[in-house]
C-alpha cells in the first residue's frame, strides 16, 4: 500500500466542523469493507445537518463484526455501494475539518482509501482524533473508548456502534473536552507551524524544548 497523503492530525479545539464514524467488515482496510458512513456537520457548535447511508459491500459481513454493530448482510442488501455511498460523503464534507475517535488510525484510512479508490480522489481534510484529545483532558480515566468518555460526562451510550449514534455522542464529547481544553490552556504555545500539531515540553541533551507533537512524522522543534 503507497503512503496516504492525509491532511494533517490536529490538536485543538474549533467551533465549526463535521464529526464522522464508520462501521466496517474488519479492522484492514486492504482486506476489509466499509459497511457504514455517517457524519453530522456542525455549525457554532451545534449539529446542522447529518449525512447517513448504510453500504452494501458486495460480499458477506462476518458474524465477528455483526456482533459489534448489529449490521446484516440483509440490512445492506438494498444499499448504496461504496462508490455511491462515499461519493455523497464526500461532497457532505467539502473541506471542514474532520472530528472523531480513532481516526487517526483507524476511520481515516478507510476512507481515504475508499475517497482514492472509488472516486480517484485523496481525502486531505485535516482531522481532529477525540482518543488523542481525551489521554491530553481526562488524564484520570486512563482508559478511553467513546462509551468510556461518554459515561464520564453522563452522555447517553444508547445505540453505541452504530455510526450515526456514535457521531452524535462523539460530538456532545467534544464539546465538553473542549470546554476542558480552554480551561486548561491545554496548548499555551500554540500549535506546530509546519504540521498543526500540539507542541509538546521535551527534554533532551541540550535542556528543554518543544516538539510536535506528531513526531517522526514532523519534526519540528524550538526553544523552551
Amino acid at each position: 500500500m503507497a503512503v496516504r497523503n492525509k491532511g494533517r492530525r490536529l490538536d485543538k479545539y474549533v467551533r465549526d466542523y463535521v464529526v464522522f464514524d464508520l462501521e466496517t467488515t474488519g479492522i484492514n482496510p486492504q482486506q476489509d469493507s466499509i459497511i457504514e458512513i455517517s457524519a453530522v456537520k456542525v455549525a457554532e457548535g451545534i449539529i446542522a445537518a447529518e449525512y447517513s447511508t448504510l453500504v452494501n459491500p458486495g460480499r458477506h459481513i462476518p458474524a465477528p463484526a455483526t456482533a459489534v454493530n448489529g449490521i446484516t448482510d440483509k440490512m445492506v442488501a438494498d444499499a448504496p455501494a461504496i462508490g455511491e455511498a462515499i461519493g455523497g460523503f464526500w461532497d457532505f464534507i467539502g473541506n471542514s475539518i474532520l472530528v472523531g475517535h480513532n481516526i487517526h488510525t483507524f476511520d481515516m484510512n478507510f476512507a481515504y482509501d475508499a475517497a482514492l479508490g472509488a472516486l480517484g480522489r485523496e481525502l486531505a481534510n485535516d482531522y481532529i482524533d477525540t482518543l488523542y484529545m481525551a489521554r491530553h483532558c481526562l488524564p484520570e480515566l486512563g482508559h478511553y473508548k467513546l462509551t468510556d468518555i461518554s459515561e464520564y460526562f453522563h452522555i447517553s451510550t444508547d445505540g453505541a456502534h452504530r455510526a450515526l449514534n456514535d457521531c452524535i455522542m462523539n460530538q456532545k464529547c467534544y464539546e465538553e473536552m473542549g470546554k476542558i481544553w480552554k480551561e486548561q490552556g491545554a496548548n499555551p504555545e500554540g500549535n506546530c507551524p509546519v504540521c498543526g500539531g500540539m507542541l509538546c515540553l521535551r527534554k533532551g541533551k541540550y535542556g528543554k524544548f518543544y516538539g510536535c507533537g506528531n513526531f517522526p512524522s514532523c519534526r519540528f522543534t524550538k526553544k523552551a
